[in-house]
């Protein structure tokens, strides 16, 4: 069986407080796009292989994908072509994780915050306004839109970024994603990346969630940027 497995992309993220378990309260507005990864599952050992661009080899116990079929008792190998990169802020491993969740018809979304905060999102996809701590969705009527990525070759820790931006004292943006003066204080390069989409597109980039990939709305072909559509929330 083969299956596709959507990135999302983050219009906005504002931090709202914190829990006291140290996990960040937000609301943020999250739309699915047609930038992809491929899921192929076939009978055999619960298995998970990385192939393609990205061809990550992560510990079981730290692999999403493999703690969803542990969640789920599902066995099979699942084999995955990588083009959304890891660490780039758009969802691409929860979006896996959610994929299988779907083909195995599991619509329990607040229950899968367990596995991770964009999980919740990603199991339903379209638009939506995400609160709490991923796990509140509510559904926004769908809007047909392109954008353009400029993804650099680096990705940005979702964790250290939020850590930083407690360092920060919390610091507010008023262009619409909180999280962004505390990964470019992390990674400073993500600044020479952010003007070079700048530049092909006479528009001001926004950070995609904790990083690593900028974006902008409309369509700016071009080498080395990538062009994508808005999807609707899956059936």
């Amino acid at each position: 069986m083969e299956l596709i497995s959507p990135a999302k992309l983050t219009l906005s993220l504002k931090i709202t407080g914190r829990r006291e378990d140290g996990f960040h309260l937000l609301e943020a507005e999250m739309v699915t796009i047609d930038f992809v990864d491929i899921v192929t599952v076939q009978d055999g050992p619960r298995k998970v292989i990385y192939e393609g661009q990205y061809p990550i080899d992560p510990d079981p116990d730290d692999d999403i994908v493999f703690r969803a079929m542990e969640f789920l008792k599902y066995d099979a190998t699942v084999t995955i072509q990588k083009n959304i990169p890891p660490g780039g802020g758009l969802g691409g491993g929860s979006g896996n994780a959610a994929t299988i969740l779907r083909m195995m018809n599991f619509d329990d979304a607040e229950r899968t915050v367990e596995l991770g905060a964009d999980v919740p999102f990603n199991l339903r996809g379209g638009r939506a306004l995400v609160q709490g701590i991923g796990e509140i969705l509510t559904p926004c009527s769908f809007e047909e839109k392109e954008f353009t990525l400029m993804i650099p070759p680096f990705g940005c820790s979702t964790i250290a970024v939020y850590e930083r931006w407690d360092a920060l004292g919390g610091p507010v943006n008023p262009r619409g994603n909180d999280l962004e003066a505390a990964a470019l204080d992390i990674e400073p390069r993500l600044a020479i990346w952010r003007s070079k989409l700048e530049k092909h597109t006479g528009q001001q980039p926004k950070l995609a969630g904790s990083g690593s990939t900028w974006f902008v709305e409309g369509s700016y072909p071009g080498n080395g940027f990538i062009t994508a559509r808005s999807l609707p929330a899956s059936e």
